[in-house]
């Protein structure tokens, strides 16, 4: 019973997987999907798969309790309405939720777009060790001693030497049958990486924008924590002026005033020479705005900072330009003049949720 049971789990664990891949897509695009439960799990809904459950046939009478009465008067067939209202012809949806691992939700992913394993940024690694057993000895502390070993040891001894009584087995061992477990420090490399999200919130930047930065980031987290046993996240917002906040500042946050993209370059570029040195770390900058700036100058200054300090620090600029009624878009444009053809450059237009989709299958199809 307990094999069939573990069956009909696996089997329809993979229904709800064919689910999952065959409307990934338009899962990606709804929001409300992106719910993490804990920290390993999400909630999707899937849709039309019905689960075994107990259907009860109508009530005849009356149950304890029912109805007006009082108390010591016999129990009697009831005749209230069921309910109001005209009865619907159509049949009713069935939703059923899933807890589905981000793991194995990173590798839905995977599949469906294509993505290349991520190659860790160069060779340097940051580096731990981990104690690992390889053998016995006949010296070592008490702590290692290992008893199964010196005791056999011990009976070999004794059958040896003639002295092992078998109607009465008493084993003693003395110093020289004592064995040891021995070991050496092995390295365990840790390939850590940190992503920093920068986005602008001027006035230009509404909730529908922010919506799909925060949908896309989620994938984008999801596809790297497969590959990473560390993953960091920061968070920069800029107008005129770049500051660090939290997770949900950043996604909830909208002024007004103009827009300098170079303060988030620059702050991004600070936290990546204090905190993230590219020889111990994977660094992933992460920009979303509608591609509007203040000057060309400020521009100019974005573009020189990205060519001689912040591309060689890092395995991958991402820059996506979220489609704004009041943004300019000029942005993106100067990007691909200036950078675009470098292999750590990924640039993205998303013009709304359904674009969302093509967007991550650009930034993570590098495979950096």
């Amino acid at each position: 019973m307990s094999l069939k049971i573990k069956q009909d789990h696996a089997r329809f664990r993979d229904i709800v997987r064919g689910r999952i891949k065959s409307n990934l897509k338009k899962y990606v695009q709804k929001g409300e999907m992106v719910g993490k439960k804990g920290k390993d799990f999400i909630t999707i809904p899937i849709p039309t798969i019905d689960i075994p459950h107990f259907r009860f046939g109508e009530r005849s009478q009356g149950g304890v309790g029912q109805g007006e009465g009082e108390p010591g008067d016999p129990l009697s067939p009831g005749d209230g309405q069921a309910g109001s209202g005209q009865a619907g012809q159509g049949e009713g949806q069935h939703i059923l939720e899933v807890d589905v691992p981000l793991e194995e939700l990173a590798d839905i992913l995977g599949e469906e777009l294509a993505l290349p394993r991520i190659e860790p940024r160069g060779k340097d690694r940051i580096i731990a060790t981990r104690l690992k057993y390889t053998g016995v000895a006949p010296s070592g502390p008490e702590s290692l001693r290992h008893f199964k070993r010196t005791y056999k040891q011990a009976l070999r001894r004794q059958i040896a030497s003639g002295s092992y009584n078998w109607r009465r087995p008493v084993i003693v061992p003395v110093r020289e049958d004592r064995r040891y477990r021995t070991w050496k420090q092995v390295p365990l490399p840790e390939t850590n990486a940190v992503v920093i999200y920068m986005m602008d919130v001027s006035g230009s930047m509404g909730d529908e924008q922010k919506e799909i930065v925060r949908i896309e980031s989620f994938w984008i987290d999801t596809w790297l924590r497969k590959h990473y046993k560390g993953l960091e996240s920061r968070y920069i917002i800029h107008d005129a002026v770049a500051r660090e906040v939290d997770r949900d500042t950043f996604f909830h946050t909208r002024e007004s005033g103009g827009t300098m993209i170079s303060s988030a370059y620059k702050l991004a570029l600070e936290m990546i020479e204090t905190d993230y040195a590219p020889t111990s770390w994977n660094v992933y900058p992460f920009h979303f705005s509608d591609g509007d700036n203040w000057s060309a100058d400020d521009t100019r200054l974005c573009v020189e900072l990205l060519q001689n300090r912040i591309l060689p620090a890092v395995n991958l600029f991402c820059y996506g330009q979220v489609e704004s009624p009041y943004g300019s878009g000029q942005f993106i444009k100067d990007l691909k003049e200036s950078v675009g053809p470098r292999e750590n450059v990924a640039l993205s237009e998303i013009a709304d949720k359904e674009a969302i989709y093509a967007s991550i299958k650009t930034f993570l199809g590098t495979g950096k």
